[in-house]
């Protein structure tokens, strides 16, 4: 299968650079697949578990948040609020997140503001457990 260069950097740097045949993540948009030869195309991030298959057939997993896709002119850059490889997700600390989001989603008393966090932690809980499954 044909490959294409691909960069991902998040915040924290460089989590990626080479060759890959394809990428799979939600975008703001609903989950896009990039093939080598792809249209030109940008577009928000948005939550999910990303699928990245090297240039040698073997697929990596991420837990991706947020951020932008650029694909011009062959060059694929993903420039993510949040990467992490599925190998180096604490599950233990993703749980106690969503723990601690599903207590604080029972409080009544919760400001429209607070609920909307909260369930946006609980998402990315989820988010992390099941990119590290």
């Amino acid at each position: 299968m044909a490959t294409y260069h691909l960069q991902v950097v998040s915040l924290d740097g460089m989590e990626y650079e080479g060759e890959v045949e394809r990428i799979l993540l939600r975008t703001v948009d609903g989950d896009v697949e990039i093939l080598a030869r792809h249209t030109n195309y940008c577009t928000g991030i948005g939550m999910g578990t990303a699928r990245v298959t090297l240039g040698n057939g073997t697929e990596r997993k991420a837990a991706c948040i947020g951020g932008m896709l650029s694909v011009m002119d062959g060059e694929v850059r993903v420039l993510p609020t949040t990467w992490e490889w599925s190998d180096e997700i604490d599950v233990e600390r993703a749980r106690s997140a969503k723990a601690r989001a599903e207590e604080a989603l029972k409080d009544a008393q919760l400001t429209k503001e607070a609920r909307v966090r909260a369930e946006a932690k609980l998402y990315r809980a989820l988010v992390r457990i099941g990119s590290a499954q």
